[in-house]
């Protein structure tokens, strides 16, 4: 029998970002056997921005990671409780297998895998429940910043912006990420969200289609 605290561990919110970050851990082998890369000069008009940065290292970025897994909690309390209850009734079921005609034991058998079967349609649903939460947690965060990112680009008179994750290194005079993320930490630091409930989405629309 599947795991949930396997099935449901949740990523942290930067896992949103994970092609870059895959990216990012290929080149450190390489990266790692060479003399550090020293970057002295600073491009005018370039500037860089890391929205990886944005959400793990603001203030409302912090809190909506302390949020997911306070539901991720919950969601491991609800399917553990059910796996148990699985568990027992199969070792019970099983004690019971040399009193019990095969018919039987048969039929309770099958009614059973029904039943872990139905589990593992519960397990998959939280899982995606906990990454669309996640996902438009985050969605939010990056449309907050928005505004602040063209607020600062005008001031720096940036001619172009390129994401942190796909550059190597560069100057530090070039990166507005913490300029923003000081800007966001003034305008927003927290907000109510819960776990989406796409079984409840996906019944709505079913009934609206009839």
């Amino acid at each position: 029998m599947m795991t949930p605290s396997k099935t449901l561990a949740l990523a942290t919110v930067a896992t949103l970002f994970c092609a870059a970050q895959a990216s990012a851990q290929t080149a450190k082998p390489a990266a790692a056997a060479n003399a550090p890369i020293l970057v002295t000069v600073s491009i005018p008009g370039m500037c860089v921005l890391s929205r990886e940065g944005l959400v793990t290292s603001s203030t409302v970025g912090a809190f909506v990671g302390d949020r997911m897994k306070q539901l991720n909690a919950v969601v491991q309390a609800e399917v553990t409780g059910e796996q148990t209850g699985l568990e027992n009734d199969a070792k019970t079921l099983d004690g019971q297998k040399a009193t019990l005609q095969p018919d039987v034991y048969q039929q309770r058998g099958q009614a059973l895998q029904q039943r872990y079967a139905a589990f593992q349609q519960k397990v998959q649903l939280r899982q995606r429940e906990l990454e669309s939460t996640q996902q438009k947690a985050v969605s939010r965060i990056l449309q907050a910043a928005g505004p602040l990112v063209g607020q600062v680009v005008a001031q720096r008179q940036c001619g172009i912006l390129v994401d942190a994750n796909s550059v190597i290194v560069a100057n530090p005079n070039m990166d507005i990420t913490q300029t923003v993320i000081t800007l966001l930490n003034g305008q927003l630091t927290q907000f109510a969200f819960d776990r989406e409930h796409l079984d409840t989405q996906g019944a709505g629309a079913g009934a609206g289609a009839q």
